[in-house]
């Protein structure tokens, strides 16, 4: 039973490779057929654990509720899709982000909960470092914007540069990554090659040091919730 619960919950959230939009597509009815077969084992599996064990600790464990509301979920979001579809009504299924709670909340999956558990217990003391960070990218962002913005510079593209602040720091952002480096550079730097120790400045200010310390606050945060959890 516990193979056929991991096999089930494996071909659950495999059903987003088929299902509109899709990277191999198969027919609506055929993808909501194995969603409901899905959904059928896991109410089997949930009356299952309610047979064996006592009404009133059933219905206090959380995962129990939790797996009882996401199959609710995903049987109406499934209901209102099928319906809308019907009447050429495009929308999206909402329901398919709830599907890791399968994952998490069954009794098998006692190490992905602790793991689970572990970064929830995380999250917070990381925040502060992370509010940090997002201060630092907000400010380079606002500087940005006055270097920038009314110099008329422009895009490889042909579009304007560094005119839109929202779009500045979505920019800047994804420079943490460097993955848009050193285009993202260019136009001002094109311009004058003063500007190159702007961004110079940013990628060692928030890539090289703000990242290493929210490196290292979440492992050693981590690590702390995990070797209480184990007793270690």
């Amino acid at each position: 039973m516990q193979a056929t619960t991991y096999f089930f919950i494996f071909l659950n959230l495999s059903l987003v490779l088929f299902e509109e939009p899709a990277v191999y597509p198969l027919p609506f009815l055929a993808a909501s057929l194995m969603e409901v077969l899905c959904l059928l084992v896991f109410s089997v599996r949930l009356m299952h654990f309610a047979k064996v064990t006592p009404r009133n600790i059933f219905w206090k464990d959380t995962k129990n509720i939790c797996v009882m509301v996401a199959i609710l979920m995903s049987l109406i979001d499934l209901a209102v899709f099928g319906a809308l579809r019907i009447y050429n009504v495009r929308s999206v299924r909402w329901s398919r982000i709830v599907r890791p709670i399968f994952l998490i909340n069954f009794a098998e999956s006692r190490q992905i909960r602790r793991a689970f558990r572990s970064i929830r217990n995380t999250f917070p003391e990381i925040t502060y470092v992370f509010l940090l960070f997002m201060f630092s990218v907000l400010m380079f962002s606002l500087m940005a914007l006055k270097l920038f913005g009314e110099r008329n510079l422009q895009t490889a593209e042909g579009l304007p540069y560094f005119t839109n602040y929202l779009e500045i720091v979505f920019d800047l952002y994804v420079l943490v990554t460097t993955a848009n480096s050193p285009d993202v550079m260019m136009p001002a730097f094109d311009f004058s090659w003063w500007y190159a120790l702007f961004f110079i400045t940013y990628v060692i200010i928030n890539t090289y040091i703000f990242m290493s310390v929210f490196l290292a606050v979440v492992y050693n945060n981590y690590r702390k919730h995990l070797k209480v959890m184990y007793g270690g």
